[in-house]
């Protein structure tokens, strides 16, 4: 049994949100997210944590000093630790107006004071805050150039927020947000921004896609129509994403992608999550993370030091099995035990 115990193992809380709704199923309390999540067990080793979305009907953005208190005592009566948090930012597309940007950046200051809240009552020892840029590609394709030079300007008083509250921001890659639809965008989006306050935050199943080009077919990797069982073809086209991505990579989601993407209630298509074990999964859990936890010489990064599962959109009646929990964390201890360390 592998004796390393970093990167802690974390769950996300906010797929008991997202995907929810009227339009869809009923929210998952954050109170059950923590439970299913402590519950969860394999051979003696529990999650060390979880990653939170600052949003309701989990999290209340505006909570003051006692509210920070209630939330800090409550994660901990479970043994847990916070790491990173999602800022609610969608209310404020940056690709709309002044007045769009002006929300965003108060969403993010807001988030960002509430995150650096956590890390100083001791409950968050690490982690980034997630952001996107709630903007779609349809909207950044209208004008790439224009929309890129909004996208860096207002990326750029982002960081100078969070460097304001000591946080560091990770852009998620995911095909549905402009201007961080493809690999490619990404990374000349982060390029652009050029701030030691932003960086990456690579999800196994949504950078599954980006190699698909689903949202920009020019900056596809793997060839139309690739056999997934060729494992070769697969890993030179993670191999080349990556050597890319994994410098700015500073936060991290395991999971499952069965090469496909889903939507539900108010979330566009993405990268389909899948169960860790899902038989129609195309990727080798343990070993495919390893080309974002490792560098081109084989060495550990150790850029973060926490990993989290990341299970949105599952049916409440998948969420509701311990099963599914233990499932996860076995995949999650692979991946320590493969890519871990000992601190």
């Amino acid at each position: 049994m592998s004796q390393n115990n970093f990167p802690k193992l974390h769950n996300a809380t906010w797929p008991g949100i997202v995907g929810k709704g009227p339009d869809s199923e009923p929210i998952i309390s954050f109170d059950e997210m923590l439970e299913n999540t402590a519950k969860a067990e394999v051979d003696g080793v529990k999650f060390d944590g979880v990653d939170i979305g600052l949003f309701d009907p989990h999290i209340d953005l505006e909570m003051g000093d006692d509210g920070v208190k209630k939330l800090v005592d409550k994660v901990s009566s479970y043994n847990l630790e916070i790491g990173s948090v999602v800022a609610p930012i969608w209310g404020g597309p940056i690709l709309g107006s002044k007045e769009d940007r002006a929300t965003y950046l108060d969403l993010l200051e807001k988030s960002c004071k509430l995150a650096s809240k956590l890390r100083d009552a001791g409950i968050r020892p690490n982690g980034i805050v997630r952001v996107d840029t709630a903007s779609s590609p349809e909207q950044w394709a209208k004008d790439p150039k224009g929309s890129q030079k909004i996208i860096v300007e207002t990326f750029k008083e982002a960081c100078k927020i969070a460097e304001n509250y000591g946080e560091k921001l990770a852009a998620e890659g995911e095909i549905c947000w402009g201007g961080m639809h493809s690999w490619k965008t990404m990374l000349e989006t982060l390029e652009s921004v050029d701030s030691p306050y932003v960086g990456f935050q690579a999800d196994m199943a949504h950078t599954l896609l980006y190699t698909l080009g689903y949202n920009y077919p020019e900056h596809r990797i793997l060839p139309e129509g690739y056999d997934w069982k060729d494992r070769s073809v697969w890993k030179a086209a993670l191999k080349e994403m990556t050597d890319a991505l994994r410098p700015w990579t500073i936060d991290f989601h395991v999971a499952q992608n069965d090469a496909t993407v889903f939507g539900s209630g108010s979330h566009d298509k993405t990268g389909r999550h899948c169960l860790a074990n899902d038989p129609n999964g195309k990727l080798e859990i343990a070993e495919d993370a390893g080309y974002w936890l490792r560098d081109e010489k084989g060495e550990l990064t150790k850029a973060f030091k926490h990993i989290c599962w990341d299970g949105c959109m599952f049916p409440n009646a998948v969420m509701s099995k311990q099963d599914t929990w233990n499932n996860i964390l076995a995949a999650m201890i692979k991946v320590r035990d493969a890519h871990g360390w000992k601190a």
